[in-house]
């Protein structure tokens, strides 16, 4: 349980880099994305997930 709680503090810092290093860059993506229509994005949501999964599998297998 302690490893979900360090990924989603680890994914906290990551976002929070991104917003302070670069907002203007992160405010085009979102306005992007806003345009972008719900089933692209799930469908990339989707492979990211799925690529998330085989990497983390990976990782526990070694």
């Amino acid at each position: 349980m302690s490893d979900l709680w360090a990924a989603l503090c680890l994914v906290a810092v990551l976002e929070g880099l991104l917003l302070f290093a670069a907002p203007g860059a992160w405010k085009r993506a979102m306005a992007q994305m806003l345009a972008t229509p719900d089933r692209q994005l799930r469908v990339v949501g989707g492979l990211v997930l799925g690529a998330g999964l085989v990497a983390l599998w990976f990782l526990r297998q070694g």
